[in-house]
């Protein structure tokens, strides 16, 4: 049976705000069963006596009569309305909806107003974290507040919990800094992650022999099947080298060039669910465990909390394509980045953005289905920035699509489609 939007999110007019535009938006947490759930609502109140809006996907109208507040959807078979008093810039009542045929939901709630942005002179805050944190959580107390524009310069730990002078603060899992609390993000938004700088803070990172399981043959699963020993890796911060100690007879010579990347990055999962761990990712971002999240890149992360709430941690010295030992070369890290946000703007899943490259993530439980989620978030973001037809994008991603394998060492897989933006420059 179908719950008519039982997880609502009333938003309420308020107060004249902006007399020249009439468009509202309200954000509203509601008690679902004793449950956390934010909700959006876009509200024009150009004429109190015939409100219009929409709630999840749904038409409303109403009336605001004096401080009262009555909004009304109703089909053949359903009803939601929405019955609120308005003070100043908050909004508090009870939302009733649910099958005409069925007893109805009430669920009480508070509303707030949606400010637009007012950008604050940005600052660097300087940041030592003291607790880490191995789930997604949106129950963590936030660890600093910063605004939009503002730069946080901090450390990391290893994944396995260990810090710039190998010392264990927490049990392995991926722990993360964070979270992060922005000022004005709200769920619908997209928060937006300038990495600036990612600096290896001590000489080793640790490793090992052995191939996840998704990438062997039933031939290579029997050729490795007693890898099993942990490789440390001697970190030249000098020159920006790794050689693995102790070497094999052939890899006496190795000598890779390092690419520092952040393994996790995220924003908290909603609170209606249960906080995955750190070792998981999605569409909040999580433990993307793709090579290109490296200095100079921005990510793009959907909000799903008031705050945002940004984690990141699992720093990597390198990694190669997929992290096929279920390692890569783990170390900490400094990371200095900068946030900002996007208002009103709903991502799916995580979006990446080079120098040169617009990158489309996909996370699922097969590489099949990771595909799809990447060229569908990809096609996507040519129908939202580029306003690219179905036929259109079907001609352009047949010539542009780069597809890369990011991550199959976890629960999900993962892929990057990468559009090379000297192309975007000729689309109209």
């Amino acid at each position: 049976m179908k719950r008519a939007v039982a997880t609502l999110l009333l938003c309420l007019p308020a107060v004249a705000q902006q007399p020249n535009n009439p468009s509202e938006r309200w954000q509203m947490t509601g008690e679902f069963y004793g449950t956390t759930r934010y909700y959006q609502l876009d509200l024009d109140r150009h004429d109190p006596a015939h409100l219009t809006g929409t709630f999840s996907g749904k038409s409303l109208t109403g009336t605001l009569t004096g401080n009262h507040l009555l909004l009304s959807n109703k089909s053949a078979d359903s009803a939601t309305t929405i019955d609120a008093t308005l003070s100043g810039e908050n909004l508090s009542g009870k939302i009733t909806t649910g099958e005409l045929s069925s007893p109805p939901l009430i669920i009480p709630f508070t509303a707030v107003f949606v400010k637009p942005l007012v950008k604050a002179e940005p600052r660097t805050h300087e940041f030592q974290p003291t607790t880490f944190y191995r789930e997604f959580s949106p129950f963590h107390k936030p660890v600093l507040t910063v605004n939009p524009g503002d730069t946080i310069h901090t450390t990391t730990v290893d994944a396995g919990g260990s810090d710039a002078e190998d010392i264990k603060h927490i049990a392995g899992g991926n722990p993360q800094t964070g979270p992060f609390y922005i000022q004005g993000a709200q769920p619908g938004d997209t928060l937006v992650v300038h990495i600036r700088k990612l600096k290896l803070n001590r000489k080793t990172a640790g490793s090992d022999d052995q191939l996840v399981q998704s990438a062997l043959s039933p031939g290579l699963a029997i050729k490795t099947r007693d890898n099993n020993k942990g490789i440390t890796w001697h970190l030249d911060l000098e020159h920006m080298t790794a050689t693995p100690e102790p070497t094999g007879e052939h890899l006496k010579a190795l000598n890779v060039p390092l690419h520092p990347m952040l393994g996790c990055i995220a924003t908290a999962t909603s609170p209606a669910g249960s906080p995955p761990v750190t070792g998981d990712s999605g569409s909040f971002g999580g433990n993307l465990d793709f090579n290109e999240i490296t200095e100079g890149a921005t990510v793009y992360l959907p909000v799903m909390n008031p705050g945002a709430l940004l984690y990141f941690g699992d720093a990597h010295a390198l990694q190669g394509d997929g992290e096929l030992n279920g390692n890569a070369l783990e170390t900490s890290m400094d990371v200095t980045l900068t946030v900002d946000l996007i208002q009103g703007k709903r991502l799916g899943f995580p979006r990446v953005e080079t120098a040169t490259q617009i990158i489309a993530l996909g996370y699922s439980g097969s590489l099949d289905d990771a595909f799809k989620d990447a060229t569908g978030n990809m096609a996507n973001w040519l129908i939202e920035d580029y306003k690219l037809t179905p036929s259109e994008i079907g001609q352009f991603l047949g010539a542009a699509a780069q597809y890369r394998v990011t991550e199959v060492a976890d629960r999900n897989s993962g892929i990057a489609l990468k559009i090379d933006k000297s192309l975007l420059k000729n689309l109209q």
